[in-house]
Protein backbone atom coordinates (compact mmCIF):
# COMPACT_ATOMS: atom_id res chain seq x y z
CA UNK A 1 0.00 0.00 0.00
CA UNK A 2 1.47 2.94 -1.11
CA UNK A 3 1.88 6.05 1.66
CA UNK A 4 -0.95 8.11 0.33
CA UNK A 5 -2.89 4.72 0.96
CA UNK A 6 -2.05 4.42 4.35
CA UNK A 7 -2.79 7.86 5.02
CA UNK A 8 -6.18 7.78 3.50
CA UNK A 9 -6.71 4.61 5.81
CA UNK A 10 -5.51 6.08 8.67
CA UNK A 11 -7.83 9.27 8.24
CA UNK A 12 -10.92 7.49 7.73
CA UNK A 13 -10.64 4.56 10.00
CA UNK A 14 -12.24 6.69 12.91
CA UNK A 15 -14.95 8.32 11.01
CA UNK A 16 -15.61 4.56 9.54
CA UNK A 17 -15.98 2.99 12.81
CA UNK A 18 -17.59 5.95 14.22
CA UNK A 19 -20.06 4.81 11.53
CA UNK A 20 -20.43 1.87 12.22
CA UNK A 21 -20.62 2.01 16.30
CA UNK A 22 -24.08 4.12 15.44
CA UNK A 23 -25.81 1.60 13.32
CA UNK A 24 -25.07 -1.64 15.68
CA UNK A 25 -29.34 -3.05 15.27
CA UNK A 26 -28.78 -3.04 11.28
CA UNK A 27 -25.53 -4.59 11.65
CA UNK A 28 -26.74 -7.30 13.98
CA UNK A 29 -29.70 -7.92 11.51
CA UNK A 30 -28.01 -7.90 8.68
CA UNK A 31 -25.80 -10.41 10.65
CA UNK A 32 -28.62 -13.14 11.09
CA UNK A 33 -30.29 -12.96 7.64
CA UNK A 34 -26.37 -13.55 6.67
CA UNK A 35 -26.55 -16.93 9.10
CA UNK A 36 -29.78 -17.37 7.36
CA UNK A 37 -27.32 -17.93 4.03
CA UNK A 38 -24.69 -19.95 5.62
CA UNK A 39 -27.52 -22.25 6.72
CA UNK A 40 -28.53 -22.54 3.22
CA UNK A 41 -25.22 -23.02 1.76
CA UNK A 42 -24.93 -25.65 3.98
CA UNK A 43 -27.86 -27.23 3.69
CA UNK A 44 -27.61 -28.14 -0.47
CA UNK A 45 -24.56 -29.31 -0.12
CA UNK A 46 -25.30 -31.84 3.12
CA UNK A 47 -28.69 -32.58 1.47
CA UNK A 48 -27.33 -34.20 -2.44
CA UNK A 49 -24.78 -35.98 -0.10
CA UNK A 50 -27.77 -37.35 2.01
CA UNK A 51 -30.01 -37.98 -0.96
CA UNK A 52 -27.65 -39.69 -2.72
CA UNK A 53 -25.93 -42.13 0.45
CA UNK A 54 -29.27 -42.17 1.91
CA UNK A 55 -31.72 -42.33 -1.20
CA UNK A 56 -31.08 -43.46 -4.20
CA UNK A 57 -27.51 -45.94 -3.64
CA UNK A 58 -29.28 -47.14 -0.44
CA UNK A 59 -32.34 -48.25 -2.60
CA UNK A 60 -34.69 -46.00 -1.33
CA UNK A 61 -35.25 -43.30 -4.03
CA UNK A 62 -38.59 -41.69 -2.33
CA UNK A 63 -35.86 -40.76 0.76
CA UNK A 64 -33.45 -38.96 -1.97
CA UNK A 65 -36.03 -37.67 -3.78
CA UNK A 66 -37.04 -35.76 -0.18
CA UNK A 67 -33.16 -34.72 0.05
CA UNK A 68 -33.58 -33.38 -2.95
CA UNK A 69 -36.54 -31.62 -2.25
CA UNK A 70 -35.06 -29.91 0.91
CA UNK A 71 -32.25 -28.91 -1.15
CA UNK A 72 -34.77 -27.03 -3.47
CA UNK A 73 -36.17 -25.17 -0.76
CA UNK A 74 -33.11 -24.04 0.65
CA UNK A 75 -32.67 -22.77 -2.98
CA UNK A 76 -35.86 -21.44 -3.04
CA UNK A 77 -35.37 -19.66 0.29
CA UNK A 78 -32.45 -17.95 -1.10
CA UNK A 79 -34.58 -15.22 -2.46
CA UNK A 80 -36.54 -14.27 0.53
CA UNK A 81 -33.24 -14.12 2.36
CA UNK A 82 -31.42 -11.96 -0.28
CA UNK A 83 -34.52 -9.76 0.28
CA UNK A 84 -33.99 -9.22 3.88
CA UNK A 85 -30.42 -8.59 3.33
CA UNK A 86 -31.04 -5.55 0.82
CA UNK A 87 -33.66 -4.76 3.45
CA UNK A 88 -30.86 -4.17 5.68
CA UNK A 89 -28.56 -3.07 3.84
CA UNK A 90 -30.50 0.12 3.01
CA UNK A 91 -29.70 0.61 6.95
CA UNK A 92 -26.32 0.73 6.45
CA UNK A 93 -25.64 2.54 3.01
CA UNK A 94 -28.77 5.50 2.81
CA UNK A 95 -27.13 6.75 6.09
CA UNK A 96 -23.86 6.97 4.46
CA UNK A 97 -24.87 8.48 1.41
CA UNK A 98 -26.82 11.29 3.30
CA UNK A 99 -23.92 11.83 6.11
CA UNK A 100 -21.73 12.55 2.57
CA UNK A 101 -23.88 14.88 0.88
CA UNK A 102 -24.14 16.53 4.24
CA UNK A 103 -20.66 17.16 4.68
CA UNK A 104 -20.15 17.74 1.00
CA UNK A 105 -23.00 20.65 1.14
CA UNK A 106 -21.52 21.77 4.57
CA UNK A 107 -17.80 22.22 2.97
CA UNK A 108 -19.33 23.83 0.19
CA UNK A 109 -21.17 26.38 2.22
CA UNK A 110 -17.97 27.29 4.21
CA UNK A 111 -16.27 28.17 1.51
CA UNK A 112 -18.82 29.73 -0.26
CA UNK A 113 -19.43 32.09 2.92
CA UNK A 114 -17.70 35.58 3.36
CA UNK A 115 -15.82 34.70 5.65
CA UNK A 116 -14.86 31.03 4.44
CA UNK A 117 -11.34 29.87 3.05
CA UNK A 118 -11.83 30.02 -0.48
CA UNK A 119 -15.01 31.17 -2.26
CA UNK A 120 -16.47 28.99 -4.54
CA UNK A 121 -16.11 25.16 -4.48
CA UNK A 122 -16.18 24.20 -7.87
CA UNK A 123 -16.16 20.59 -7.14
CA UNK A 124 -19.01 20.61 -5.01
CA UNK A 125 -21.41 19.27 -7.83
CA UNK A 126 -19.12 16.61 -8.31
CA UNK A 127 -19.25 15.81 -4.61
CA UNK A 128 -22.92 15.78 -4.67
CA UNK A 129 -23.58 13.81 -7.53
CA UNK A 130 -21.12 11.62 -9.22
CA UNK A 131 -18.61 10.90 -6.40
CA UNK A 132 -21.40 10.06 -3.46
CA UNK A 133 -23.43 7.83 -5.69
CA UNK A 134 -19.63 5.95 -6.43
CA UNK A 135 -19.54 6.22 -2.83
CA UNK A 136 -22.91 4.67 -1.84
CA UNK A 137 -22.16 1.67 -4.77
CA UNK A 138 -19.07 0.73 -3.95
CA UNK A 139 -19.47 0.49 -0.39
CA UNK A 140 -22.93 -1.42 -1.22
CA UNK A 141 -20.83 -3.71 -2.99
CA UNK A 142 -18.29 -4.11 -0.87
CA UNK A 143 -20.58 -5.29 2.11
CA UNK A 144 -22.68 -7.35 0.35
CA UNK A 145 -19.41 -9.01 -1.30
CA UNK A 146 -17.29 -9.21 2.15
CA UNK A 147 -20.78 -10.41 3.75
CA UNK A 148 -21.76 -13.19 1.41
CA UNK A 149 -17.76 -14.47 0.88
CA UNK A 150 -17.77 -14.72 4.80
CA UNK A 151 -21.30 -16.54 5.51
CA UNK A 152 -21.32 -18.55 2.82
CA UNK A 153 -17.89 -19.74 3.44
CA UNK A 154 -18.24 -20.56 6.70
CA UNK A 155 -21.59 -22.66 5.56
CA UNK A 156 -19.71 -24.27 3.11
CA UNK A 157 -16.58 -25.39 4.64
CA UNK A 158 -18.77 -26.08 7.75
CA UNK A 159 -20.74 -28.17 5.89
CA UNK A 160 -17.37 -30.21 4.33
CA UNK A 161 -16.36 -30.77 7.56
CA UNK A 162 -19.89 -32.86 8.43
CA UNK A 163 -19.16 -34.95 5.68
CA UNK A 164 -15.74 -35.52 6.35
CA UNK A 165 -12.40 -34.04 7.80
CA UNK A 166 -10.54 -35.02 4.61
CA UNK A 167 -12.27 -32.93 2.23
CA UNK A 168 -11.07 -30.03 3.90
CA UNK A 169 -7.38 -31.37 3.70
CA UNK A 170 -7.81 -30.89 -0.28
CA UNK A 171 -9.92 -27.79 -0.61
CA UNK A 172 -8.43 -25.60 1.81
CA UNK A 173 -4.78 -25.47 0.90
CA UNK A 174 -5.56 -24.34 -3.26
CA UNK A 175 -8.20 -21.95 -1.55
CA UNK A 176 -5.97 -20.12 0.51
CA UNK A 177 -3.11 -20.03 -2.07
CA UNK A 178 -5.38 -18.41 -4.77
CA UNK A 179 -6.69 -16.07 -1.77
CA UNK A 180 -2.85 -15.43 -0.55
CA UNK A 181 -1.91 -14.59 -4.27
CA UNK A 182 -4.44 -12.26 -5.14
CA UNK A 183 -3.89 -10.51 -1.82
CA UNK A 184 -0.03 -9.95 -2.96
CA UNK A 185 -1.33 -8.45 -6.54
CA UNK A 186 -3.70 -5.60 -4.82
CA UNK A 187 -1.02 -3.05 -3.89
CA UNK A 188 1.27 -3.46 -7.07
CA UNK A 189 -1.53 -3.40 -9.63
CA UNK A 190 -2.91 -0.35 -7.53
CA UNK A 191 -0.38 1.47 -8.49
CA UNK A 192 0.18 0.57 -12.29
CA UNK A 193 -3.50 1.36 -12.49
CA UNK A 194 -2.29 5.01 -11.29
CA UNK A 195 0.64 4.46 -13.78
CA UNK A 196 -1.60 3.62 -16.21
CA UNK A 197 -3.82 6.49 -15.42
CA UNK A 198 -0.75 9.19 -15.40
CA UNK A 199 0.39 8.34 -18.67
CA UNK A 200 -2.92 8.48 -20.16
CA UNK A 201 -3.64 12.04 -19.28
CA UNK A 202 -0.28 12.99 -19.97
CA UNK A 203 -0.98 11.06 -23.64
CA UNK A 204 -4.31 13.00 -23.75
CA UNK A 205 -2.92 16.37 -22.87
CA UNK A 206 -0.32 16.12 -25.44
CA UNK A 207 -1.72 15.49 -28.43
CA UNK A 208 -4.89 18.24 -27.51
CA UNK A 209 -1.67 20.81 -27.31
CA UNK A 210 0.03 19.21 -30.35
CA UNK A 211 -3.39 19.27 -32.60
CA UNK A 212 -4.11 23.12 -31.14
CA UNK A 213 -0.92 24.05 -32.34
CA UNK A 214 -0.39 22.49 -35.80
CA UNK A 215 -0.04 25.59 -37.71
CA UNK A 216 2.76 27.34 -35.59
CA UNK A 217 4.57 23.61 -35.07
CA UNK A 218 4.74 23.54 -38.99
CA UNK A 219 5.76 27.39 -39.33
CA UNK A 220 8.22 27.44 -36.63
CA UNK A 221 10.07 23.84 -37.48
CA UNK A 222 9.17 22.79 -33.94
CA UNK A 223 7.29 19.40 -35.59
CA UNK A 224 9.82 16.78 -35.19
CA UNK A 225 10.96 17.64 -31.48
CA UNK A 226 6.95 17.18 -30.69
CA UNK A 227 6.59 14.09 -32.83
CA UNK A 228 9.64 12.64 -30.55
CA UNK A 229 7.85 13.92 -27.15
CA UNK A 230 4.50 12.65 -28.59
CA UNK A 231 6.98 9.35 -29.31
CA UNK A 232 8.19 8.98 -26.09
CA UNK A 233 4.53 9.59 -24.30
CA UNK A 234 3.27 6.48 -26.37
CA UNK A 235 6.20 4.04 -25.28
CA UNK A 236 5.33 5.35 -21.66
CA UNK A 237 1.74 4.77 -21.85
CA UNK A 238 2.06 1.29 -23.71
CA UNK A 239 5.02 0.30 -20.59
CA UNK A 240 2.36 1.06 -17.98
CA UNK A 241 -0.47 -1.01 -20.19
CA UNK A 242 1.66 -3.95 -20.53
CA UNK A 243 2.88 -3.73 -16.90
CA UNK A 244 -1.17 -3.06 -15.58
CA UNK A 245 -1.49 -6.04 -18.41
CA UNK A 246 0.96 -8.71 -16.46
CA UNK A 247 -0.47 -7.64 -13.04
CA UNK A 248 -4.33 -8.34 -14.22
CA UNK A 249 -2.79 -11.80 -15.71
CA UNK A 250 -1.69 -12.37 -12.08
CA UNK A 251 -5.25 -11.46 -10.54
CA UNK A 252 -6.82 -14.01 -12.95
CA UNK A 253 -4.55 -16.91 -12.28
CA UNK A 254 -5.24 -16.20 -8.56
CA UNK A 255 -8.23 -16.50 -9.18
CA UNK A 256 -7.92 -19.76 -11.46
CA UNK A 257 -6.02 -21.20 -8.79
CA UNK A 258 -8.80 -20.06 -5.99
CA UNK A 259 -11.80 -21.02 -8.07
CA UNK A 260 -10.78 -23.55 -10.16
CA UNK A 261 -7.76 -25.71 -8.39
CA UNK A 262 -9.93 -27.06 -5.65
CA UNK A 263 -12.14 -28.61 -8.20
CA UNK A 264 -9.07 -30.44 -9.75
CA UNK A 265 -7.92 -31.41 -6.46
CA UNK A 266 -11.06 -32.99 -5.58
CA UNK A 267 -10.43 -34.75 -8.74
CA UNK A 268 -7.42 -35.62 -8.15
CA UNK A 269 -7.67 -36.97 -4.62
CA UNK A 270 -11.19 -39.11 -5.64
CA UNK A 271 -9.64 -42.60 -5.13
CA UNK A 272 -7.34 -41.21 -2.09
CA UNK A 273 -10.33 -39.95 -0.36
CA UNK A 274 -12.51 -42.97 -0.70
CA UNK A 275 -9.60 -44.76 0.61
CA UNK A 276 -10.31 -43.26 4.10
CA UNK A 277 -14.09 -43.77 3.99
CA UNK A 278 -15.39 -40.56 1.82
CA UNK A 279 -18.45 -41.69 0.23
CA UNK A 280 -20.21 -40.79 -2.97
CA UNK A 281 -22.67 -38.67 -1.63
CA UNK A 282 -20.09 -36.86 0.61
CA UNK A 283 -17.79 -36.64 -2.94
CA UNK A 284 -21.21 -35.21 -4.35
CA UNK A 285 -21.71 -33.19 -1.35
CA UNK A 286 -18.49 -31.53 -1.65
CA UNK A 287 -18.08 -30.81 -5.29
CA UNK A 288 -21.94 -28.82 -4.63
CA UNK A 289 -20.72 -27.22 -2.11
CA UNK A 290 -17.38 -25.69 -4.26
CA UNK A 291 -19.48 -24.94 -7.72
CA UNK A 292 -22.66 -23.41 -5.96
CA UNK A 293 -21.64 -21.50 -2.91
CA UNK A 294 -18.06 -21.42 -2.08
CA UNK A 295 -16.51 -20.15 -5.80
CA UNK A 296 -19.05 -18.05 -6.65
CA UNK A 297 -18.43 -16.31 -3.37
CA UNK A 298 -15.13 -16.27 -3.83
CA UNK A 299 -14.67 -14.82 -7.53
CA UNK A 300 -17.54 -12.00 -6.34
CA UNK A 301 -15.14 -10.82 -2.92
CA UNK A 302 -12.39 -10.60 -5.29
CA UNK A 303 -13.71 -8.82 -7.96
CA UNK A 304 -15.11 -6.17 -5.35
CA UNK A 305 -12.05 -5.73 -3.17
CA UNK A 306 -9.95 -5.52 -6.99
CA UNK A 307 -12.37 -2.66 -8.17
CA UNK A 308 -15.04 -1.29 -5.73
CA UNK A 309 -12.66 -0.93 -2.55
CA UNK A 310 -10.08 1.53 -4.45
CA UNK A 311 -12.62 3.87 -5.35
CA UNK A 312 -14.67 3.93 -2.53
CA UNK A 313 -11.05 4.60 -0.53
CA UNK A 314 -10.12 7.38 -3.16
CA UNK A 315 -13.69 8.94 -2.80
CA UNK A 316 -14.32 8.87 0.65
CA UNK A 317 -10.89 10.10 1.05
CA UNK A 318 -11.67 13.22 -1.46
CA UNK A 319 -15.28 14.03 0.42
CA UNK A 320 -13.83 13.45 4.17
CA UNK A 321 -10.52 14.42 4.01
CA UNK A 322 -8.58 17.52 4.82
CA UNK A 323 -9.16 20.53 3.05
CA UNK A 324 -6.61 20.54 0.53
CA UNK A 325 -3.98 23.95 1.55
CA UNK A 326 -4.76 27.02 -0.56
CA UNK A 327 -2.32 27.31 -3.64
CA UNK A 328 0.38 29.91 -3.23
CA UNK A 329 -0.22 33.14 -5.12
CA UNK A 330 -3.79 32.43 -6.35
CA UNK A 331 -5.27 34.31 -8.88
CA UNK A 332 -7.91 37.27 -7.62
CA UNK A 333 -11.31 37.79 -8.80
CA UNK A 334 -11.28 41.22 -9.13
CA UNK A 335 -14.63 42.93 -8.38
CA UNK A 336 -14.68 45.66 -11.69
CA UNK A 337 -17.74 46.37 -13.35
CA UNK A 338 -18.96 45.41 -16.91
CA UNK A 339 -16.69 46.54 -19.44
CA UNK A 340 -13.37 47.07 -17.29
CA UNK A 341 -10.12 44.46 -17.81
CA UNK A 342 -7.70 43.57 -14.95
CA UNK A 343 -4.80 43.57 -16.71
CA UNK A 344 -3.45 43.61 -20.17
CA UNK A 345 -4.73 40.63 -21.96
CA UNK A 346 -7.27 39.79 -19.37
CA UNK A 347 -10.71 41.52 -19.11
CA UNK A 348 -13.32 40.97 -16.16
CA UNK A 349 -17.49 41.29 -17.05
CA UNK A 350 -19.31 40.91 -13.45
CA UNK A 351 -22.81 40.12 -14.61
CA UNK A 352 -24.52 38.09 -11.08
CA UNK A 353 -27.28 36.31 -11.84
CA UNK A 354 -28.62 33.83 -9.13
CA UNK A 355 -28.96 31.12 -11.76
CA UNK A 356 -25.56 29.49 -13.49
CA UNK A 357 -24.36 31.92 -16.64
CA UNK A 358 -25.21 31.06 -19.76
CA UNK A 359 -21.51 31.39 -21.26
CA UNK A 360 -18.45 31.78 -18.85
CA UNK A 361 -15.28 32.17 -19.23
CA UNK A 362 -12.41 31.36 -16.29
CA UNK A 363 -8.93 33.09 -17.08
CA UNK A 364 -9.28 31.18 -20.95
CA UNK A 365 -5.65 31.42 -22.93
CA UNK A 366 -5.77 30.11 -26.38
CA UNK A 367 -2.23 29.95 -28.33
CA UNK A 368 -1.34 27.97 -30.90
CA UNK A 369 1.61 26.28 -29.71
CA UNK A 370 4.34 27.28 -27.15
CA UNK A 371 5.69 30.27 -28.42
CA UNK A 372 3.50 31.52 -30.58
CA UNK A 373 1.46 35.14 -28.91
CA UNK A 374 -1.84 33.76 -27.61
CA UNK A 375 -4.87 34.57 -29.65
CA UNK A 376 -6.69 34.88 -26.16
CA UNK A 377 -5.36 35.66 -22.76
CA UNK A 378 -6.81 34.77 -19.93
CA UNK A 379 -10.00 36.07 -20.50
CA UNK A 380 -12.74 36.20 -18.13
CA UNK A 381 -16.40 36.78 -19.63
CA UNK A 382 -20.00 36.05 -18.08
CA UNK A 383 -23.11 36.32 -20.15
CA UNK A 384 -26.53 35.98 -18.61
CA UNK A 385 -28.91 33.41 -19.65
CA UNK A 386 -31.18 35.69 -22.29
CA UNK A 387 -28.48 38.39 -23.06
CA UNK A 388 -28.07 39.34 -26.10
CA UNK A 389 -23.66 39.71 -26.63
CA UNK A 390 -21.70 41.22 -29.75
CA UNK A 391 -18.34 40.64 -30.52
CA UNK A 392 -16.01 42.82 -33.00
CA UNK A 393 -12.65 43.78 -33.69
CA UNK A 394 -10.41 43.67 -36.39
CA UNK A 395 -9.69 40.40 -38.84
CA UNK A 396 -8.04 37.23 -37.63
CA UNK A 397 -8.01 39.10 -33.79
CA UNK A 398 -9.69 35.55 -32.36
CA UNK A 399 -13.56 36.13 -32.63
CA UNK A 400 -14.22 32.50 -34.38
CA UNK A 401 -11.72 30.88 -31.68
CA UNK A 402 -13.88 32.69 -29.30
CA UNK A 403 -17.07 31.08 -30.30
CA UNK A 404 -15.40 27.77 -31.31
CA UNK A 405 -14.00 27.41 -27.65
CA UNK A 406 -17.62 28.56 -26.21
CA UNK A 407 -19.36 25.90 -28.95
CA UNK A 408 -16.91 23.18 -27.02
CA UNK A 409 -15.34 22.66 -30.68
CA UNK A 410 -11.89 23.94 -29.57
CA UNK A 411 -10.17 23.65 -26.26
CA UNK A 412 -8.78 26.37 -24.44
CA UNK A 413 -4.75 26.27 -23.67
CA UNK A 414 -5.58 26.94 -20.34
CA UNK A 415 -8.68 28.19 -18.22
CA UNK A 416 -11.77 26.65 -18.43
CA UNK A 417 -15.10 27.63 -20.66
CA UNK A 418 -18.65 26.53 -19.26
CA UNK A 419 -22.01 27.16 -20.73
CA UNK A 420 -25.15 26.96 -18.30
CA UNK A 421 -22.79 25.94 -15.45
CA UNK A 422 -21.04 22.63 -17.21
CA UNK A 423 -17.69 22.59 -18.45
CA UNK A 424 -17.53 22.01 -22.79
CA UNK A 425 -14.17 20.89 -23.25
CA UNK A 426 -14.35 17.03 -23.58
CA UNK A 427 -18.29 16.95 -23.38
CA UNK A 428 -19.78 14.11 -25.65
CA UNK A 429 -21.17 15.71 -28.88
CA UNK A 430 -25.02 14.95 -27.75
CA UNK A 431 -24.55 16.89 -24.64
CA UNK A 432 -22.74 19.98 -26.87
CA UNK A 433 -25.98 19.74 -29.25
CA UNK A 434 -28.27 20.11 -26.60
CA UNK A 435 -26.37 22.96 -24.73
CA UNK A 436 -25.72 25.29 -27.93
CA UNK A 437 -26.30 25.99 -31.38
CA UNK A 438 -23.13 27.20 -33.83
CA UNK A 439 -23.90 28.64 -36.81
CA UNK A 440 -21.00 29.30 -39.01
CA UNK A 441 -20.17 31.79 -41.79
CA UNK A 442 -20.67 28.99 -44.74
CA UNK A 443 -23.97 27.80 -43.83
CA UNK A 444 -24.91 23.96 -44.10
CA UNK A 445 -27.70 22.76 -46.36
CA UNK A 446 -28.10 19.89 -47.36
CA UNK A 447 -30.13 17.85 -50.52
CA UNK A 448 -33.68 17.09 -48.93
CA UNK A 449 -36.73 18.33 -48.62
CA UNK A 450 -37.32 22.30 -47.58
CA UNK A 451 -39.03 20.76 -44.37
CA UNK A 452 -36.44 18.59 -43.42
CA UNK A 453 -33.64 21.31 -43.58
CA UNK A 454 -35.84 23.63 -41.61
CA UNK A 455 -35.94 21.04 -38.36
CA UNK A 456 -32.80 19.72 -39.02
CA UNK A 457 -32.11 20.00 -34.92
CA UNK A 458 -35.40 19.53 -33.57
CA UNK A 459 -37.62 16.85 -35.70
CA UNK A 460 -40.29 17.10 -33.61
CA UNK A 461 -41.09 20.65 -34.95
CA UNK A 462 -45.17 20.75 -36.36
CA UNK A 463 -46.12 22.28 -39.47
CA UNK A 464 -47.47 25.49 -37.76
CA UNK A 465 -44.38 26.24 -35.98
CA UNK A 466 -42.62 25.73 -39.42
CA UNK A 467 -44.64 28.06 -41.07
CA UNK A 468 -44.55 30.11 -38.11
CA UNK A 469 -40.61 30.56 -38.62
CA UNK A 470 -40.50 31.06 -42.21
CA UNK A 471 -43.05 33.84 -41.68
CA UNK A 472 -41.12 35.23 -38.97
CA UNK A 473 -37.54 35.68 -41.12
CA UNK A 474 -39.23 36.21 -44.46
CA UNK A 475 -38.31 33.00 -45.65
CA UNK A 476 -41.84 32.66 -47.73
CA UNK A 477 -40.72 33.84 -51.45
CA UNK A 478 -37.75 30.77 -51.11
CA UNK A 479 -40.01 28.39 -49.88
CA UNK A 480 -42.52 29.22 -52.06
CA UNK A 481 -39.98 29.17 -55.04
CA UNK A 482 -38.24 25.68 -53.75
CA UNK A 483 -42.20 24.27 -54.25
CA UNK A 484 -43.32 24.41 -50.22
CA UNK A 485 -42.00 22.73 -47.20
CA UNK A 486 -41.96 19.53 -49.34
CA UNK A 487 -40.19 20.78 -52.30
CA UNK A 488 -36.86 19.63 -52.66
CA UNK A 489 -33.65 21.55 -51.74
CA UNK A 490 -30.97 21.22 -53.79
CA UNK A 491 -28.08 23.59 -52.28
CA UNK A 492 -25.76 24.75 -55.57
CA UNK A 493 -28.92 26.41 -56.97
CA UNK A 494 -29.06 28.03 -53.18
CA UNK A 495 -27.29 31.59 -53.14
CA UNK A 496 -25.03 32.21 -49.88
CA UNK A 497 -27.79 34.43 -48.69
CA UNK A 498 -30.39 31.65 -48.57
CA UNK A 499 -28.32 29.30 -47.23
CA UNK A 500 -27.64 31.14 -44.59
CA UNK A 501 -31.50 32.42 -44.41
CA UNK A 502 -31.83 28.38 -43.95
CA UNK A 503 -29.67 27.83 -40.86
CA UNK A 504 -30.58 30.56 -39.32
CA UNK A 505 -34.27 29.37 -39.21
CA UNK A 506 -32.88 26.03 -38.14
CA UNK A 507 -31.54 27.33 -34.95
CA UNK A 508 -34.19 29.43 -34.38
CA UNK A 509 -36.24 26.22 -34.21
CA UNK A 510 -33.30 24.46 -31.66
CA UNK A 511 -34.34 23.61 -28.45
CA UNK A 512 -30.85 24.09 -27.42
CA UNK A 513 -30.50 27.07 -24.82
CA UNK A 514 -27.68 29.03 -26.39
CA UNK A 515 -27.22 30.26 -30.17
CA UNK A 516 -23.89 31.24 -31.56
CA UNK A 517 -23.81 33.36 -34.74
CA UNK A 518 -19.72 33.44 -36.29
CA UNK A 519 -21.01 35.88 -39.32
CA UNK A 520 -23.44 33.89 -39.69
CA UNK A 521 -25.75 36.88 -41.51
CA UNK A 522 -22.08 38.25 -43.51
CA UNK A 523 -24.37 37.81 -46.85
CA UNK A 524 -27.97 38.79 -45.83
CA UNK A 525 -29.00 42.65 -46.89
CA UNK A 526 -29.14 44.77 -44.14
CA UNK A 527 -32.98 44.13 -43.67
CA UNK A 528 -32.74 40.80 -43.69
CA UNK A 529 -29.79 41.11 -40.96
CA UNK A 530 -32.12 42.94 -38.57
CA UNK A 531 -35.13 40.44 -39.25
CA UNK A 532 -32.99 38.16 -38.61
CA UNK A 533 -31.48 39.11 -35.84
CA UNK A 534 -34.32 40.37 -34.16
CA UNK A 535 -36.28 37.04 -34.40
CA UNK A 536 -32.98 35.05 -32.59
CA UNK A 537 -32.95 37.30 -30.03
CA UNK A 538 -36.76 37.57 -29.14
CA UNK A 539 -36.41 33.46 -28.76
CA UNK A 540 -36.13 32.35 -25.54
CA UNK A 541 -32.54 31.47 -24.63
CA UNK A 542 -29.08 33.31 -25.01
CA UNK A 543 -27.54 35.07 -27.93
CA UNK A 544 -23.87 35.47 -29.11
CA UNK A 545 -23.17 37.01 -32.23
CA UNK A 546 -19.86 37.87 -34.09
CA UNK A 547 -21.09 40.80 -35.55
CA UNK A 548 -20.70 41.88 -39.59
CA UNK A 549 -21.97 44.87 -38.90
CA UNK A 550 -21.78 47.77 -36.97
CA UNK A 551 -25.62 47.42 -36.63
CA UNK A 552 -25.37 44.22 -35.13
CA UNK A 553 -23.26 45.58 -32.03
CA UNK A 554 -26.18 48.65 -31.63
CA UNK A 555 -28.93 46.20 -31.30
CA UNK A 556 -27.26 44.49 -29.08
CA UNK A 557 -27.70 44.32 -25.24
CA UNK A 558 -23.48 44.78 -24.80
CA UNK A 559 -20.61 44.58 -26.87
CA UNK A 560 -17.24 42.47 -26.91
CA UNK A 561 -14.08 44.29 -28.02
CA UNK A 562 -11.36 42.28 -28.90
CA UNK A 563 -8.02 44.02 -30.11
CA UNK A 564 -5.46 41.54 -28.77
CA UNK A 565 -4.06 43.90 -26.10
CA UNK A 566 -7.22 44.73 -24.12
CA UNK A 567 -10.26 43.25 -24.12
CA UNK A 568 -13.96 45.58 -23.06
CA UNK A 569 -17.13 44.92 -22.82
CA UNK A 570 -20.15 46.96 -22.49
CA UNK A 571 -22.83 48.71 -23.80
CA UNK A 572 -22.92 50.43 -27.70
CA UNK A 573 -22.85 54.31 -26.02
CA UNK A 574 -20.64 53.02 -22.84
CA UNK A 575 -17.88 51.47 -25.55
CA UNK A 576 -18.39 54.87 -27.60
CA UNK A 577 -16.85 56.49 -24.73
CA UNK A 578 -14.11 54.35 -23.36
CA UNK A 579 -12.67 52.09 -26.26
CA UNK A 580 -10.74 53.88 -29.09
CA UNK A 581 -11.00 50.58 -31.39
CA UNK A 582 -14.75 50.29 -30.85
CA UNK A 583 -14.38 54.29 -32.37
CA UNK A 584 -12.72 53.06 -35.49
CA UNK A 585 -14.67 50.72 -35.96
CA UNK A 586 -17.62 52.75 -35.80
CA UNK A 587 -16.28 55.33 -38.05
CA UNK A 588 -14.84 52.68 -40.13
CA UNK A 589 -18.57 50.77 -40.43
CA UNK A 590 -20.44 54.17 -40.90
CA UNK A 591 -18.45 55.57 -43.76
Amino acid sequence: MTSAEAGALRRLAPPARRFLAHRKGVLVRLALWSLAESGQAFLVGHAVARSVDEGFLAGDPRRGLLWLGIALVAVLSGARVVRGVFAQLAGVTEPLRDGLVRRAVDRSMARAAPDGPGGTDRAAVSRLTNQVEIARDSFAGLVLSLRSFVFTAAGALLGLLSLHPALLLVVLPPLAAGLALFLVTLRPMAAAQRRALAADEALGEHAASARAALRDLAACGTGPGVEQRGADLVAEAAAAARTLAGWAAMRTAALGVAGHLPVLALLVAVEWLRGRGVSVGALLGAFTYLVQSLLPALHTLMTALGAAGSRLLVVLDRILGPEPEPELGPRSEPELGPGTASAPGAAAFAVHTAAAPAVELRAVTLSYGVRAEPVLDALDLRVAPGEHLAVVGPSGIGKSTLTRLVAGTLAPSRGEVRVAGRPVTGCPAAELAALRVLVPQDAYVFSGTVGDNLAYLRTDARRAELDAAVGVFGLAPLVERLGGLDGTVRPAELSPGERQLVALVRAYLSPAPLLLLDEATCHLDPASEARAEEALAGRSGTLVVVAHRLSSAVRADRTLVLDGVRAQCGTHAELLGRSPLYQDLTGHWNS
